[in-house]
């Protein structure tokens, strides 16, 4: 099947100074789990080319088996270097959509109309779409056919206000994920504080934090199998 992976192109942590982007274990886990399940994947970001990586997520502690088996595929760092623009995306290509988290979708994935289509359109049609950690913010503007939030009366999940706190980005964010989702309606649930969690609504999938990245890739695994 053909699986869409889409990433921020943002990376400028807010008046802050420092830089953002995608979170790399976000990319990096899924990418290899639906890679070694034969699947066929896209990348694609709003700008193109080469997303901006999360300099956090490339310090040592934010290591796992996934991002060293990256750092030594050079083939899928060459992919990853020239990701499709997301306006030249046609969803009807593909079989389903996963978005890796990080700062950076906060600022311009949240905003993108382009998005916005590729996860309506997706829903629509039946194929499922998966988002972890800060990703499920890309949902705020995103609408049912009625025009309702698509989030309104689904179970959800996603980067929690204790972990915002615990990174102690609470202050910088545009908004917190958890209150958004809340607002437009959506059930909100969550485990402790950097622990795996998530959820699947109908063919919506949302994953808590980074640790959720691994399992939330896997439930949209079995999403495909069930939509095949």
């Amino acid at each position: 099947m053909k699986i869409l992976m889409v990433l921020t192109s943002h990376d400028k942590l807010g008046n802050t100074g420092k830089k953002t982007g995608f979170w790399l274990e976000e990319f990096a886990a899924p990418f290899y789990v639906l890679k070694d399940a034969g699947h066929d994947i896209t990348l694609a970001s709003p700008a193109g080319g080469q997303p901006p990586l999360d300099p956090k997520s490339d310090e040592i502690d934010a290591q796992t088996d996934a991002t060293e088996r990256f750092k030594q595929d050079k083939d899928a760092q060459a992919q990853l270097a020239i990701t499709e623009k997301l306006a030249e995306i046609d969803i009807a290509k593909f079989d389903g959509v996963f978005y890796p988290g990080g700062h950076g979708p906060l600022w311009d994935l949240t905003e993108s109309p382009e998005s916005k289509a590729i996860i309506e359109g997706a829903l629509a049609s039946g194929k499922p779409v998966a988002l972890v950690c800060h990703a499920p913010a890309v949902l705020k503007n995103v609408t049912n056919a009625d025009g309702e939030p698509v989030v309104k009366d689904r179970t959800v999940t996603g980067f929690t206000n204790e972990e915002e706190d615990a990174v102690g980005l609470t202050d910088v964010v545009p908004f917190l994920l958890e209150d958004v989702l809340k607002e437009q309606g959506g059930k909100f649930t969550k485990a402790g504080v950097f622990e795996v969690h998530v959820v699947e609504d109908g063919l919506l999938i949302t994953g808590q934090n980074p640790p959720s990245s691994e399992q939330a890739a896997k439930k949209l695994l079995e999403a495909l199998a069930d939509t095949d």
